[in-house]
């Protein structure tokens, strides 16, 4: 706590304090634009999904398996970024992967069979599981520095930018091939990441990932570490059940509406993009439901809430009433995954924030997959309700959990920023 409150009186005190707080705010508008631009290439890559799975002439399966080629570029990604960020700095990887990603998202469509989509997402994917954990890297940063919540409007303008994404591709699928639309995707992603990135490169983090209130095994004891770790495990898994629906609407979300309900191909798209409006409208007033329901409830609403959309999104007969369970869905998910990571962050300060966003981003990548192998083996609206199921498993959990967090050494810092 000595070096965070340090940080805080540069920041807040005096002359001296407004003079820090302009690179801040630049900084958090910088960071906002690469968590939008992360959103909106990886909507604009789902909502093509079903015209590059004719192009391929991919079974469900195939699908699923040319998919599970994202999950794994991502999670070797991930377990390497960290390294990354520790030695090149977050914001310089942030830069690095947010041009990547941008390329990547172009080749998708230059494929003509499973076995090549497959290993095109293979990058496409470790360029996205590296922007992720850069971003929220940084994200912690700043927010050590500034002592606000400011983590739910990060992960807001990420669902905004699913949403722009997913409209703009709603309104060119039908006039526009999917190699022109996802190569203007691409130049729009390396103009962004030239105007944002050198604010990012100019300015180093405002607080190093140690800066943030850790419990020190001293005061705990080995005893008291290992059932810190144990806790921040099960608030991972709750990020991970509740990113796994994220996951399984943005890859087969609109293919439900147009293979199972005969939703025009607009219509379609349209799905993700109001889940992703529902997503962003949640977590713009996140801020205030968790000040006034506090965490706890909050997890365990959302849950309750998201298993009950995902039910009427699924199983129901008609095109309207599943894009209004998708919509219930994404209200009801949308702070589950930042209060998750935070309570883990104050558990075991930055490293049950990675441990926590590594196994919740995991789950969205490992979702689409899933989803696809329970589509060939039942269909795909049974292999949707898993969605659900595992919501409402996540408010259990969070329930079960709800003491936990509060038992840890300076914990408070961090879960009031969360």
């Amino acid at each position: 706590m000595p070096l965070l409150n340090k940080v805080r009186t540069v920041v807040s005190g005096g002359t001296r304090g407004d003079t820090a707080t302009l690179p801040l705010t630049r900084l958090r508008t910088a960071l906002t634009l690469f968590f939008a631009l992360d959103g909106f290439l990886f909507a604009g890559w789902v909502v093509r999904i079903p015209a590059i799975k004719q192009q391929t002439g991919a079974s469900a399966g195939d699908l699923g398996l040319a998919l599970l080629g994202v999950s794994a570029g991502a999670v070797v990604t991930m377990t390497l970024t960290g390294r990354l960020c520790r030695r090149y700095g977050s914001h310089l990887v942030t830069v690095v992967t947010g041009v990547l990603l941008s390329l990547s998202i172009a080749l998708p469509p230059l494929t003509r069979s499973p076995l090549a989509l497959g290993l095109v997402l293979l990058a496409f994917g470790a360029a996205y599981g590296g922007i992720n954990v850069a971003m929220n890297s940084a994200a912690v940063d700043l927010m050590a520095a500034l002592r606000r919540p400011v983590m739910p409007s990060f992960h807001a303008a990420f669902s905004l930018g699913g949403m722009l994404g997913a409209g703009l591709g709603g309104l060119v699928a039908g006039s526009l091939s999917p190699t022109a639309h996802l190569l203007g995707l691409t130049v729009a992603g390396l103009l962004l990441t030239a105007a944002a990135g050198p604010v990012l490169l100019r300015h180093p983090s405002p607080a190093p990932p140690e800066a943030l209130p850790a419990r020190p095994r001293s005061a705990a004891g080995p005893a008291g570490a290992t059932g810190a770790r144990r806790t921040v495990v099960v608030f991972g898994v709750i990020a991970l059940c509740t990113a796994y629906g994220e996951g399984a609407l943005a890859d087969w979300g609109a293919l439900h509406l147009a293979q199972d309900l005969s939703a025009h191909p607009g219509t379609a798209a349209a799905g993700y993009s109001l889940f992703a409006l529902a997503m962003t409208a949640g977590r713009l007033s996140g801020t205030a439901l968790l000040e006034r329901l506090g965490q706890t409830r909050t997890l365990v609403a959302g849950g309750l809430t998201a298993a009950a959309g995902m039910l009427l999104g699924a199983l129901a007969p008609t095109v309207w009433a599943a894009l209004l369970g998708f919509a219930v869905t994404g209200l009801g998910l949308a702070n589950i995954f930042p209060v998750a990571v935070a309570r883990a962050g104050a558990l075991a300060g930055p490293s049950g924030v990675a441990t926590a966003s590594t196994l919740g981003y995991g789950g969205m990548l490992l979702g689409p997959p899933t989803i696809g192998f329970l589509a060939d083996w039942f269909s795909l609206p049974v292999a949707l309700t898993t969605v659900a199921a595992l919501a409402a498993g996540a408010a259990v959990m969070g329930w079960a959990a709800r003491d936990r967090g509060r038992r840890a050494p300076g914990a408070e810092p961090v879960a009031a920023a969360g």
